[in-house]
């Protein structure tokens, strides 16, 4: 058995944007720098599903989060 992260699995990490109450989402940053796709679930449930968004998603999810946190 290996300690060694699998590779075909995004690696994720909680968005800064996240708050304390429980609103936590990740993110999978290498994943986006490689594929251009930006994949966000909710770090409550790692298991369930995630969204694909384009740049563009993106970059209006985070700048609702911006204007609404």
């Amino acid at each position: 058995m290996s300690n060694t992260p699998d590779p075909r699995l995004p690696r994720w990490v909680k968005s800064t944007y996240s708050g304390g109450e429980g609103q936590c989402v990740e993110w999978a940053p290498e994943h986006a720098r490689a594929t251009g796709e930006f994949l966000v679930r909710d770090s409550k449930d790692p298991q369930g599903p995630h969204l694909t968004l384009t740049a563009d998603q993106w970059a209006g999810l985070v700048a609702f989060a911006k204007e609404h946190g």
